[in-house]
């Protein structure tokens, strides 16, 4: 069973849990490859104009989602309400004839998987594509295929520092990361990426960058929109 979630997506209609980041930009794009993606799932914080996962401003996950060409599904919820939102947004990404819920996580144990329990309540398969693949091959390979990210979140605490926002990943710094004896991919929480270009973008994203913010362990770099 669990060996289907790498390739779930293959052949059929889905729909992608979007953070704006690294992984779920690579996950959706290996499932353009071998399906039809009908769309992308992203979750708002309460207010509605950040994404809860990564924090990203509304406005520019919308510039993706229409660089990249698909519609999102969108819900604002709190932590405590998140799963019932989550859901209903599932069940209205099947009305429209989703078959599968596509997401970028590389680790996710097999049993007790949050996703793997919500996606079979509302009867949709799972697909996690980079599911149990190497960290390193992984970052790699979303590198060489074209995809331009910056970070924007560190966790100063796990070996990352403030001179790394606003970093593009590319192989000398992942090679970097590693040395320092960071994950490449961060997966331990290290660092979160926003992604501007790539293979699955009609054309970048024009983004400013704004002041560092600091919060406990974390740094932040706001990014915004770039309307020029």
């Amino acid at each position: 069973m669990q060996e289907q979630w790498k390739t779930n997506a293959n052949h059929k209609r889905s729909i992608v849990s979007f953070s704006g980041g690294k992984d779920s930009s690579l996950a959706l794009y290996h499932a353009m490859q071998t399906g039809e993606v009908i769309g992308l799932i992203v979750m708002l914080e309460e207010q509605g104009q950040r994404s809860r996962s990564h924090a990203m401003p509304l406005d520019i996950i919308q510039a993706q989602a229409k660089a990249i060409g698909l519609p999102v599904l969108m819900a604002s919820s709190s932590w405590n309400d998140y799963e019932v939102k989550f859901i209903e947004l599932l069940n209205q990404a099947k009305q429209q004839g989703a078959e599968v819920l596509v997401t970028g996580d590389l680790d996710m144990p097999e049993h007790g998987c949050w996703h793997d329990r919500v996606t079979q309540q509302v009867g949709l398969q799972l697909a996690m594509p980079l599911w149990l693949r190497p960290h390193r091959e992984v970052v790699e390979e979303f590198i060489q295929l074209g995809f331009q990210s910056i970070v924007v979140t560190v966790n100063l605490k796990l070996g990352m520092n403030i001179e790394d926002l606003g970093k593009t990943l590319t192989l000398e710094y992942i090679q970097e990361l590693e040395n320092r004896g960071i994950d490449p991919c961060g997966e331990g929480g290290e660092f979160h990426t926003t992604v501007i270009d790539g293979p699955i973008f009609n054309k970048a994203i024009p983004v400013r960058k704004l002041n560092i913010v600091y919060h406990e362990e974390y740094a932040f770099l706001p990014l915004e929109l770039d309307q020029i």
